[in-house]
């Protein structure tokens, strides 16, 4: 990542930005769309999705297993956790959290685990409204 940068935020460079990560698997999980038949492709759609916000928040969507490999496109850069996805936001969230960071999961306990670290945490709908 440049920090050098200027983003599309105005003036404000990625290292003063807010970041956002997502936890992939355990939004997708969050609505009973079918997306077990296609996890490559829900992923897809939730990065497509994240894209749409807007916002001056640097969006890191972790993702992990059968979606590992989706790209990143402008306004979220896609994060393909080697192991487990949970260890991944754990690590970006330590590397973040004097920034500002936010954690999007309903997973207790990885909140738990990044909150250690002062990090906020929202759950799904922060991000991808039901119905």
């Amino acid at each position: 990542m440049n920090t050098a940068d200027a983003t599309d935020a105005g003036d404000a460079t990625d290292a003063e930005r807010h970041v956002l990560i997502v936890d992939g698997a355990n939004v997708v999980g969050s609505v009973p769309d079918g997306w077990w038949r296609d996890r490559r492709g829900a992923a897809v759609r939730l990065r497509d999705l994240l894209a749409g916000r807007g916002g001056d928040e640097e969006i890191v969507l972790v993702v992990e297993g059968a979606a590992r490999g989706v790209e990143s496109v402008p306004g979220v850069r896609v994060d393909s956790a080697p192991g487990s996805g949970d260890d991944r936001i754990v690590e970006l969230a330590a590397t973040y959290a004097e920034r500002g960071c936010v954690v999007v999961t309903a997973d207790r306990e990885l909140r738990a685990r990044v909150r250690a670290y002062g990090v906020e945490c929202v759950g799904p709908r922060a991000v991808r409204p039901v119905g």
